[in-house]
């Protein structure tokens, strides 16, 4: 039976029945995260005058496939692990709120590791058996993030494994499908979004801080308190920022990146609605801001790429 708590958090989190049940699962808000790199990876493939459109398609896919299996892993372990309560909202609450059996969860998440795998084989055919390697392992590493002996999620080393694996790797691979080559140039550009993309899992962790601290977890955010974690947050967006001006200073990235510096208004407002705040539900606009920063850099970014080609 919902309590009249519940009730509320409901109404808070807009969660309504039907369809909205299996796209809350997914948790679409985080989805950017992979969506971005494959832009980003693709624009500067494009860039250098190489682009197959159905191998962005595919990879694409694939990428956004992996994380949405990763995020029902994460759902399902942490139920399983007793974590998560009528009142967490750092879920998509398709268990615990709307009664959808863990296992449908669990099995739907191997459904999506099988479609991305049939979409893998296809890029390695029209690219290199390579990504077969380093496929399997960002599967392994998703899965791993919440299940296996010791979860990544538990540790103080997610966002470092989000960020690199989703940024850096993510980016490398679109690029190196699209040009049969990663340079150097293409590493140094994907650290601001991989950053960006850790940034994601550190906001989410502190949202969900006194939660995984009574769980056990021994996050970073847990670790250092919840004030320290959003300094740190606030002096990681700086950095991105500082690195994006590093990189057009250095000719690595066109002047046309200035229009990335658009996103900051949306990094600030991370951090403002961040300070103060004590309760879960107090910082979901934060979290939703950490989520548009990166999307809105990303693609100002692709778009300045792709600007630079053409005038």
């Amino acid at each position: 039976m919902h309590t009249a708590k519940n009730t509320n958090i409901r109404e808070a989190l807009n969660e309504r029945p039907g369809f909205d049940v299996w796209w809350r699962l997914m948790r679409p808000h985080t989805l950017t995260a992979s969506f971005i790199p494959v832009f980003v990876g693709t624009m500067l493939a494009y860039q250098d005058g190489k682009i197959n459109w159905l191998l962005f398609i595919a990879m694409l896919v694939a990428s956004m496939l992996i994380q949405a299996a990763t995020n029902m892993f994460n759902e399902y372990y942490d139920f399983v692990l007793g974590l998560d309560t009528d009142e967490s909202v750092g879920i998509g609450g398709t268990i615990i709120r709307d009664g959808v059996k863990p296992k449908t969860i669990r099995n739907l998440a191997f459904l999506f590791y099988g479609i991305s795998l049939l979409l893998g084989i296809y890029i390695c055919i029209a690219s290199s058996w390579w990504i077969a390697v380093v496929g399997l392992i960002c599967m392994a590493i998703g899965y791993l993030y919440t299940g296996g002996p010791v979860p990544i999620s538990y540790t103080p080393f997610g966002e470092l494994f989000s960020g690199v694996l989703m940024g850096t790797v993510i980016i490398g691979i679109t690029y190196f499908i699209q040009t049969a080559t990663v340079t150097a140039e293409v590493i140094w550009v994907s650290v601001p979004l991989t950053i960006f993309i850790g940034s994601l899992n550190l906001a989410n962790n502190i949202r969900d801080r006194d939660g995984d601290k009574v769980g056990g977890r021994k996050t970073i955010a847990v670790l250092i308190g919840r004030e320290k974690a959003i300094t740190l947050l606030a002096s990681l967006f700086i950095l991105a920022y500082a690195w994006t001006l590093g990189l057009i200073l250095f000719g690595l990235l066109p002047v046309w990146t200035f229009l990335t510096f658009l996103s900051v208004p949306k990094a600030i407002s991370v951090i403002k609605n961040f300070r103060g705040k004590t309760e879960p539900i107090e910082m979901m606009p934060a979290m939703k801001a950490t989520g548009k920063t990166n999307t809105f850099y990303g693609f100002l970014l692709g778009i300045a790429l792709v600007i630079n080609m053409f005038l």
